[in-house]
């Protein structure tokens, strides 16, 4: 033992370690040649000792000196060191998330605290560096100040992971139509309120009168809202969803356990609280005798069952423009969706007066072209074009509640940029209904994400 705690008390030993560790972490990993040139510090700390001879030394004469000195420098440096620490788990290994909202029931529920793996597909390098600690796009105690600076900002550029993100997968990623938000109002989407204002004045004036009524703001990718859903279709797929039914390549989709559905549902006589409990119902309304549930099949099979119900089926929603790609005269709707083809990297798409709408978003968004229509013509880049080739893959991500999620069939493909990682496992459960220590739900605690 006391051979062993000598090797690794030689300096050349810890200096030997470090700058390995170094190397493949920050060099290796990373791709960035420039990362060497932290080499000559991690000689200079353990072998040369330049720095403490020249400069750090004052401060250790200091520290015997001054007992408040050496307090408010320990604080300091404690403070310091475990911001750096949490930073670098935060950027290449792990981050924490709350579920916000119902999207996921019964999979996922509110109030579940997940523990999302970004080595699973590899950690995504900060789009803005300069940014606030522990702090996603907006600063404490504000509703409007942003956290981040954006003096400099990084193209995309993912590091490998342990894998890529398949079917069935459930995907933390950045909100896709998040890059433009109205200030006073965060809680609906910037173009969900324009195409209403469109609509009641004109393209040209409801543009003008939304400038006037909101603070308008753009956010980087990295500092878009966090959302979390199940990857149902990856880039090369073709989806189709058929009365609820999710279809991917002609196939439907694998059995996702808790996945819930809006079902009508007649009674003759009004449900007791007590058979809604007994039922765990969470979600539902009521309008004389009927009912409107969010079921499970096998929920809504054991509420036909009892006596007061007359009748129960399945919401169909019917067709609207409120599904994407937002036409004017849709023939989409959230349950009767597609077919759609998912795009790949390299993969090339005919531009027609019927894909367009559907890869517009992508090629001048995501991509960063400038595409216009000039009499008939399709103009890519000020060039004409019949045709695009990706140059990222795209994926399609639906709520396991399918009736009360906003996801892919609203708001349309997810970029690779914009996957932040994978939901590992529950590691913290709290009911928002119930005081402590009843609201903790043990049986959720470390349980895996499926």
């Amino acid at each position: 033992m006391k051979r062993l705690k000598a090797f690794f008390a030689n300096k050349w030993v810890g200096f030997t370690l470090a700058a390995l560790l170094y190397t493949l972490w920050f060099v290796v990993w990373t791709g960035n040649l420039w990362m060497l040139l932290g080499l000559p510090l991690i000689y200079d700390f353990y072998i040369s000792r330049l720095f403490y001879r020249w400069i750090w030394h004052r401060n250790a004469e200091l520290c015997r000196r001054s007992r408040s000195y050496k307090t408010v420098y320990e604080w300091v440096n404690a403070i310091v060191f475990a911001t750096v620490v949490a930073t670098l788990v935060h950027i290449f290994f792990f981050q924490l998330y709350v579920i916000p909202s119902s999207s996921m029931e019964r999979s996922l529920l509110i109030g579940d605290y997940l523990y999302v793996s970004k080595v699973a597909y590899g950690p995504q390098m900060p789009n803005t560096p300069l940014s606030f600690p522990f702090v996603h796009h907006t600063m404490p105690f504000s509703q409007t100040k942003k956290s981040y600076s954006e003096a400099i900002r990084r193209p995309y550029h993912r590091l490998k992971g342990l894998g890529r993100i398949e079917r069935n997968d459930v995907v933390v990623f950045n909100f896709p139509a998040g890059d433009t938000v109205l200030l006073e109002n965060q809680n609906v989407t910037y173009y969900d309120v324009l195409r209403e204002y469109e609509a009641l004045f004109g393209a040209e004036e409801g543009r003008r009168r939304i400038a006037a009524d909101y603070t308008i703001i753009s956010r980087p990718v990295d500092k878009r809202e966090n959302y979390v859903k199940r990857c149902v279709a990856v880039a090369g797929d073709t989806l189709r969803i058929v009365d609820g039914t999710v279809w991917v390549n002609g196939r439907p989709q694998e059995p996702v356990p808790g996945l819930q559905y809006l079902y009508v549902v007649q009674t003759s006589e009004p449900f007791s609280q007590y058979a809604v409990e007994r039922l765990d119902v969470r979600e539902y309304s009521r309008e004389g005798s009927d009912y409107y549930m969010m079921l499970t099949p096998d929920m809504a099979r054991e509420v036909a069952e009892l006596g007061n119900v007359r009748s129960i089926h399945r919401y169909v929603a019917a067709p609207g423009p409120e599904v994407f790609p937002h036409r004017s005269q849709p023939a989409w709707s959230q349950d009767n969706y597609g077919p759609v083809w998912i795009p790949a990297r390299g993969a090339t798409v005919a531009l027609t007066e019927e894909t367009l709408p559907l890869y517009r978003r992508i090629i001048e968004t995501y991509e960063g072209h400038q595409l216009e229509l000039r009499d008939g013509r399709i103009l890519i880049d000020g060039t004409p074009a019949d045709s695009y080739t990706f140059a990222m893959d795209y994926y399609w991500m639906m709520g396991d509640n399918r009736h009360n999620s906003a996801d892919s069939r609203f708001w349309g493909f997810v970029p690779e940029d914009h996957i932040v990682g994978k939901a590992s496992f529950v590691w913290l459960s709290l009911d928002r209904d119930r005081g402590f220590p009843a609201n903790i739900r043990w049986d959720r605690i470390f349980s895996k994400v499926r």
